[in-house]
């Protein structure tokens, strides 16, 4: 469904944050989500639009170009 989610999560996990904690940055940057959106676009089970993927970058303080490469083993 989307090919950002375990990058995203890999992403955040290596800041040490929760999804609770993304999902809050992610509303200040005036996209309202849930945790359990996030989960979903993590588990890759939700689809993840341009602008989604933006506010994710900048949330997770990194490259809109780090969000598309592949999660490292």
């Amino acid at each position: 469904m989307n090919i950002v989610g375990p990058k995203i999560r890999q992403l955040r996990q290596d800041k040490g944050w929760t999804q609770d904690a993304l999902a809050a940055r992610c509303n200040i940057l005036d996209w309202d989500i849930s945790r359990g959106t996030l989960a979903k676009i993590e588990s890759q089970l939700r689809r993840v639009t341009d602008r989604e993927v933006v506010i994710l970058a900048a949330a997770l303080k990194v490259e809109i170009q780090q969000v598309y490469r592949l999660p490292q083993s």
